[in-house]
């Protein structure tokens, strides 16, 4: 298939030459002796000697070590290799080190126009000093662990890192999990302490979770301290609780533990689509280095400046975002649905003056649906960067933003995510906006896409494997002591190779194309297709909410290739649907792409992160059990997923 390569958007040589990217590529020049001409000079460099860069993103931005290092990098193959032996630090205190203490650190935003809540600086410095103490005189020690069940709010910010700051884990799951799936995620990493809401807020409606919150005491047993954090409702603290004034109650010295620069900071959980979610562990170092370049090199921030990203608590955008504090930048919070009102997210954007929005590629989608205009009916004249996450953004999401937000932006399309609280690859302030590709390689990231003997391949589809390691790679797996489950889960294809799981094109002027997960695979007659780009052309019409493309090999060699299609309010998936599907495919995809049916469905079911369940529906389809099949707690709509199930046994029976 070939893919358009429009651009839309090019760099001028006034933001380039402003940018922080190269006032890093000056030093960097300085440093090493040599021209670094442009941001491909410095992937090239980045990866042929990865020891150095690395050790350049610790001396360009001040790495604070209270211990020197005695290695930058071991010598052992991934997972096992660790970075910056010796060195001791903690992340939170570079995440506090910048920040007049009269500026905004934290905006926090509810759905409905509600005034927004600011907190400085020197106020969350405050807090997280005495959160701390709190937690030290609770008993919490170095390698204890925090659990939460907060939505995105200041509660969430402060209880975080006041957790690092004494060394402890933090784990939080949003409070639109529910008691199951937030027990499966908490219950292996058995918390000492419990920080919890009382609800949340989403479409207009008020969500009470005490109920959940008391489920959760009693299905966590190691749980010495709950925490309440009164957010929705005014009403007595539940019997046994501390209330959250009291965590910051008292003053108290901002004090940070040095640890070891691989000691766990946080864990992040995957999915969980089948069996109990995997348990990504994070160093503080990792996270603290990842931070410095995302926010620096990538997202450019400066001091003063201003961060939105539409998140739960629950999804690796959450700890993302906080690197842009490392700069000075102050964030922004957002509690709440992202259409409510239609292009309530923008909205936002422009109130609180955000330099920068990030925010999952479906939220543009939706918002591109509900037919509002943002650019046109606000301010948004500081904006000057998009970065898109979760999903490929379609082609035609690329044009709604340039019309509709501004023509001035930089649209930055990414792919990683919650593995390494990060990026592999992204645009940089070099790359020019191409519709539907992203823009490259991220410094440091060793990327490439390999066929299927382990061969790199250029403008063809393939596995997108990472060769060299990361600092903000898990250190490990959450009782998973000798690797195994690790090495599983990324190494099992090619040992010392991570496989990601994604099939990619590497496109022959550096840009990337994302096509969807490689576990899901569809593969007609030899030739891979990437589902992504189903959803792309076919979710844009206006006939079409959501759709669902599975591909199942059959017992007699055949192969079926099925689009489930929910349609929208007024619409059924009748022939005239049928034949404008089919067109379409045709017409901006290929043939091979005409699905052998078209299924109307109630819905499509999700991970709690907002992913499409492809592969435990191709499960269901294969002939396994729902049971087998996918982890009904960790899926927003389980009904949903129940229909797919009837639906898989009334095709298996004819």
């Amino acid at each position: 298939m070939t893919q358009t390569t429009e651009t839309l958007w090019r760099p001028t040589p006034e933001r380039i030459a402003s940018s922080p990217l190269r006032a890093y590529l000056d030093w960097l020049e300085e440093r090493e002796g040599r021209s670094f001409p442009d941001h491909d000079a410095l992937w090239r460099w980045s990866v042929e000697d990865l020891d150095r860069f690395w050790l350049s993103v610790v001396e360009y931005y001040g790495v604070e070590f209270s211990t020197p290092w005695t290695q930058v990098r071991t010598d052992d193959p991934m997972p096992h290799t660790r970075w910056f032996t010796g060195a001791r630090l903690n992340w939170a205190q570079h995440m506090l080190r910048r920040g007049g203490d009269d500026d905004v650190a934290l905006v926090c935003v509810q759905e409905g126009g509600t005034p927004a809540r600011e907190m400085t600086w020197g106020e969350l410095r405050r807090a997280v000093a005495a959160a701390a103490g709190w937690l030290r005189r609770a008993g919490v020690r170095p390698g204890d662990r925090v659990g939460a069940y907060l939505p995105n709010t200041e509660h969430a910010v402060i209880a975080c890192l006041a957790t690092a700051a004494v060394g402890a884990v933090w784990a939080c799951c949003s409070p639109d999990f529910g008691a199951e799936g937030t027990t499966g995620r908490l219950a292996q990493l058995e918390p000492t302490v419990l920080v919890a809401a009382d609800g949340y807020h989403w479409n207009g409606k008020v969500v009470d979770r005490g109920e959940v919150v008391a489920r959760l005491r009693a299905n966590l047993p190691t749980v010495r301290h709950v925490v309440h954090v009164p957010y929705v409702f005014d009403r007595p603290d539940p019997e046994g609780t501390t209330p959250w004034d009291d965590l910051l109650a008292r003053d108290e010295p901002l004090e940070f533990e040095q640890v070891e620069f691989s000691h766990p900071l946080w864990v992040l959980f995957t999915s969980g689509t089948t069996g109990l979610p995997k348990g990504l562990v994070h160093g503080h170092g990792g996270i603290t280095l990842q931070g410095l370049l995302w926010s620096g090199l990538y997202g450019g921030f400066r001091e003063g400046e201003r961060m939105f990203t539409y998140t739960s608590t629950g999804w690796a955008l959450w700890n993302i975002e906080l690197g842009a504090m490392t700069q000075g930048a102050g964030i922004v919070l957002y509690e709440g649905a992202p259409n409510h009102p239609p292009g309530a997210v923008w909205e936002v954007a422009a109130r609180t003056g955000a330099d920068v929005v990030l925010m999952g590629a479906g939220v543009v989608t939706a918002t591109a649906n509900t037919g509002v205009s943002p650019g046109r009916e606000h301010d948004l004249g500081r904006l000057r960067h998009v970065m898109l996450s979760g999903s490929a953004l379609p082609p035609d999401g690329y044009h709604w933003l340039m019309e509709h937000v501004g023509p001035h932006i930089r649209i930055d399309s990414t792919s990683g995510g919650t593995d390494i609280s990060g990026s592999f690859v992204g645009a940089n302030e070099y790359a020019p906006v191409q519709v539907g590709r992203i823009g490259g390689p991220i410094a440091g990231v060793d990327c490439a896409a390999w066929d299927d003997d382990g061969h790199p391949v250029v403008d063809e589809v393939g596995e997108l494997v990472i060769t060299q390691p990361m600092p903000s790679m898990p250190v490990y797996l959450w009782n998973d002591p000798d690797a195994v489950r690790y090495t599983e889960s990324y190494f099992d294809t090619w040992p010392g190779v991570w496989r990601h799981g994604d099939w990619v094109t590497m496109h022959g002027d550096g840009s990337v194309s994302i096509h969807g997960r490689s576990d899901s695979t569809l593969n007609r007659g030899g030739v891979r297709l990437g589902s992504s780009d189903f959803y792309d052309v076919l979710e844009t019409m206006e006939e079409i909410v959501e759709t669902l493309v599975i591909g199942v090999d059959l017992p007699d060699g055949g192969y079926w290739l099925g689009l489930f299609v929910v349609p929208a309010p007024g619409h059924r998936v009748d022939e005239a649907l049928e034949e404008k599907i089919v067109s379409t495919l045709r017409s901006r995809l290929t043939p091979r792409h005409v699905p052998d049916d078209i299924l109307e469905a109630p819905a499509v079911p999700h991970t709690l992160t907002g992913k499409r369940l492809e592969v435990p529906i191709k499960k269901l389809l294969s002939g396994r059990s729902l049971e087998k099949a996918a982890n009904l707690s960790s899926v927003d709509d389980p009904e949903a997923l129940r229909w797919y199930a009837r639906f898989a046994e009334e095709r298996a029976s004819g």
